[in-house]
């Protein structure tokens, strides 16, 4: 991985936002791994998770001038690629997210600790859309309740609710997942 230094990345920026190409292709290059990772954490299929990753970048460059660094740049990327990614969601409808509660019955679980990553994100990618766009939000991005609601549009309750239950089907998917490994034995 090549590390910059902040003055170069500062440049890099400046470059960037008078439409140097050059400059927008290297920090492109920088960032697009990490970013097709966070649009691939709300989108399953790569293919669509490649395109609105490459619609942020869009977003991105449009909007360079916005970037104020006062954070960092790479959180400011990530922003855009969530965005992006819950307009796509709330676009196709598959958002779905109710208040109804359910009641938890909190059975141990094995340890993640042996876990491949693929398998911990096929067992997200089974949540339905609105499970995982709050447990993303919550679990991966660190949102916290009030600002999954405001950007959902949703209220606060609904959001503890659909983090809840997402937590409660991934316990469950996790343990059918290892009763069928230790079958399989």
């Amino acid at each position: 991985m090549k590390i910059i230094n902040l003055h170069t990345e500062k440049s890099l920026i400046k470059k960037a936002s008078n439409n140097n190409r050059e400059a927008q292709k290297q920090l492109f290059e920088q960032h697009s791994p990490k970013m097709l990772g966070v649009c691939r954490q709300y989108v399953k299929d790569l293919h669509h998770a490649e395109d609105l990753m490459l619609q942020g970048f869009l977003k991105v460059f449009t909007n360079l001038q916005k970037f104020k660094h006062e954070g960092s740049f790479e959180g400011w990327i990530r922003r855009i690629m969530i965005n992006t990614c819950i307009s796509y969601l709330r676009k196709k409808n598959v958002i779905n997210l109710s208040d109804e509660e359910y009641v938890f019955n909190d059975a141990a679980t094995e340890s993640l600790e042996n876990t491949a990553v693929e398998d911990i994100q096929n067992l997200i990618d089974q949540l339905p859309e609105g499970y995982k766009m709050v447990f993303n939000l919550y679990a991966i991005e660190g949102f916290k309740h009030s600002e999954i609601a405001e950007k959902l549009g949703v209220s606060e309750s609904t959001s503890k609710s659909q983090l809840f239950k997402a937590r409660k089907l991934l316990q469950e998917n996790y343990i059918k997942m290892n009763t069928t490994v230790h079958e399989i034995k």
